[in-house]
């Protein structure tokens, strides 16, 4: 069997460049079946990177089986087929992923520029998806992917962790008890600092084409590749990528949806070579009046863990204190040294927000619950970044057209 696998591989590895990646999606649509509650799930990963294998690793080990690797990018690609089951398939295609059988859900953990287009095809083909935020890159994407999944009646999981992480869900109910009192602004920072962008040769074969898919067309540049962070093309910088859990885990505890108008403002990019700053400030108003200040700052000091980002709710009553291991609610009071009412910590524990995120998921796949962090969620939060994005852009005030479902300036 090992040797069997190995030539298998093999095969694969010296015809992964032949064909490229059509922009339609052609394969016959796969039957739906209900996964049973003793059945293991078997799992295709689409994006075997870093967060790719990071999650990977969770799948395997809370029981599901890793049925098939997909990757454009060689070495991504055999790290993936090392976590995965002996007999998994590669592939570089991930509609040939998507064709096989024996893999139930797939895991999407590719650039943001491809998030909607895997996801809708996968929802197509009959697979349930867990998939990285954000939920895609653009606000057209986001209501496709939303009525891909509503008609398909897939299981998609969005990765927000919070939304299944026991400190933000005690967090929850503490919004919820009316202790706050009437909650007009919430402020929202996360700092850290990075040096440079990562300046890297590519260690073996990618096929650039694929990668770009539904990006502008440009020569292969691997400062692109390492650090599609950066790049409008295929993100939106830290804005978007710690934006995405901020913004949600806002709108989780203020019961919000969609908002009502984004400014945002930035310093210079001092990352050479990078597109977008790494230092912003975004500003959010709500229909349910309220206000949000998020800022990004990436030269800032290095934090420890517990200390790169908090949420504060404040209350006419109280203000509750949402850092990522611990949270403290301080009520109101005239002392000069405030003491909290309510506390909790339990640091080193935010990893296991994904693997409960994780496990609600391939609950979900088999109960055929509602998971935890839907795409409807996930696009309101995408709206509020895309416009982030705009305003950064563009350098104005950018509005929210409920009736046609698009922005305005």
């Amino acid at each position: 069997m090992k040797d069997a696998t190995g030539r298998n591989r093999r095969r694969f590895l010296s015809q992964s460049t032949k064909g490229g990646l059509g922009l339609a999606f052609a394969s016959s649509v796969l039957p739906r079946r209900v996964v049973g509650a003793e059945e293991k799930v078997g799992v295709g990963v689409i994006g075997s990177g870093g967060r790719g294998q990071f999650l990977m690793k969770i799948f395997h080990d809370l029981g599901a089986e890793l049925k098939g690797v997909c990757d454009v990018y060689k070495p991504n690609l055999m790290a993936g087929l090392q976590l995965a089951d002996p007999s998994a398939r590669p592939c570089g295609d991930y509609r040939r992923l998507l064709d096989d059988k024996t893999v139930q859900a797939v895991i999407i953990a590719t650039p943001d520029h491809w998030h909607a287009r895997m996801t809708i095809d996968a929802v197509h083909a009959g697979k349930d998806v867990y998939v990285e935020k954000p939920l895609c890159h653009t606000v057209d994407e986001g209501f496709r992917v939303m009525e891909a999944v509503n008609s398909s009646k897939r299981i998609v999981q969005v990765g927000t962790q919070r939304r299944s992480y026991p400190i933000f869900q005690e967090g929850k109910k503490i919004m919820d008890s009316g202790k706050l009192g009437d909650v007009r602004l919430v402020t929202a920072w996360w700092l850290n600092h990075q040096s440079s962008l990562r300046q890297a040769p590519l260690q073996g074969d990618l096929d650039w084409k694929q990668w770009l898919g539904p990006a502008p067309q440009r020569p292969l540049d691997p400062l692109r590749f390492h650090n599609w962070y950066y790049f409008y093309d295929y993100s939106g910088g830290m804005l978007v990528g710690q934006g995405a859990h901020v913004v949600d885990a806002i709108h989780w505890f203020m019961n919000a949806t969609y908002p009502e108008a984004v400014n945002c403002s930035a310093g210079r990019a001092h990352l050479p070579g990078a597109e977008i700053p790494e230092t912003t400030v975004m500003n959010i108003e709500y229909p349910e009046d309220f206000l949000v200040t998020f800022t990004v700052g990436y030269k800032a000091m290095e934090y420890a863990r517990n200390n790169d980002q908090l949420k504060q709710f404040h209350g006419d009553k109280a203000r509750l204190d949402m850092a990522r291991e611990s949270y403290a609610l301080y009520p109101k009071t005239r002392e000069r040294v405030m003491k909290p009412e309510l506390e909790k910590q339990e640091f080193g524990t935010f990893d296991g927000a994904s693997r409960d995120h994780i496990l609600n998921f391939l609950d979900c796949v088999r109960t055929r619950k509602t998971p935890n962090a839907t795409v409807e969620m996930s696009h309101h939060t995408n709206v509020v970044l895309c416009m982030a994005i705009e305003s950064l852009r563009k350098g104005c005030r950018v509005r929210w057209d409920s009736a046609n479902r698009k922005m305005a300036i």
